[in-house]
């Protein structure tokens, strides 16, 4: 009997605790769980906005691809200037090639400007961004100086990047144009010395070392 009494008056303190916490507190609870709300609802429409985002993005780079075909070059041109500044990182960087590959813009400025918007504004995987970067350079060696292309190229020459040898190739290959050859030698030695080459950029140093010699 005193058993039940004693659990009984331990419910009602027990009870009385939480009743008082809960008008004490009673405020913060509701906060707490209205930020949780509101979290929870913002991930949902961030979500749903990124994709729905995504699809247009992926719809106007279709239609660009169209008007490419139908010969309408200045609008395939505007749709993807406005796709490249909708800063995602697939169809920017999809967008920005395909102008290059069509000479849709021949103002470099332009261009320059065009591949460092889409570096600036997107995250990207290693090798992805490496790529851009040799994209870049590559456009640039047709204009820009020694040093500029040396220092276009300065973040795949000096680290461990599927872009390294294409880097070098291209820096022996810009002085070889010049008739530079001891530093075109110098990159071309270089290829040569590393591991895990592809077949084709050995043989194409190998080849222009060769041609060097003997010039």
């Amino acid at each position: 009997m005193n058993e039940n009494l004693f659990e009984t008056q331990y419910d009602v303190t027990k009870k009385s605790k939480l009743k008082k916490f809960y008008e004490v507190n009673k405020i913060l609870i509701f906060s707490v769980i209205l930020i949780l709300i509101i979290a929870i609802a913002s991930v949902i429409f961030y979500s749903e906005t990124k994709e729905k985002k995504k699809i247009l993005l992926s719809d106007n780079y279709l239609a660009a691809k169209v008007y490419l075909e139908n010969g309408d070059r200045n609008k395939v041109k505007n749709i993807l200037k406005t796709i490249i500044f909708a800063n995602d990182s697939t169809y920017s960087t999809l967008s920005l090639f395909l102008i290059l590959n069509e000479n849709l813009i021949v103002d470099q400025g332009e261009l320059s400007n065009l591949f460092d918007h889409v570096l600036e504004n997107n995250k990207f995987e290693k090798e992805v961004k490496n790529l851009i970067i040799f994209k870049k350079a590559l456009f640039q060696s047709n204009f820009v100086s020694e040093l500029e292309l040396l220092d276009a190229v300065k973040p795949l020459i000096n680290t461990e990047t599927v872009w390294k040898p294409h880097a070098l190739l291209l820096l022996g290959d810009y002085f070889a144009s010049k008739k530079e050859y001891l530093k075109a030698k110098e990159f071309y030695v270089q290829i040569l010395s590393l591991k895990n080459l592809h077949k084709e950029l050995y043989n194409h140093a190998r080849s222009q070392l060769i041609f060097i010699t003997n010039d």
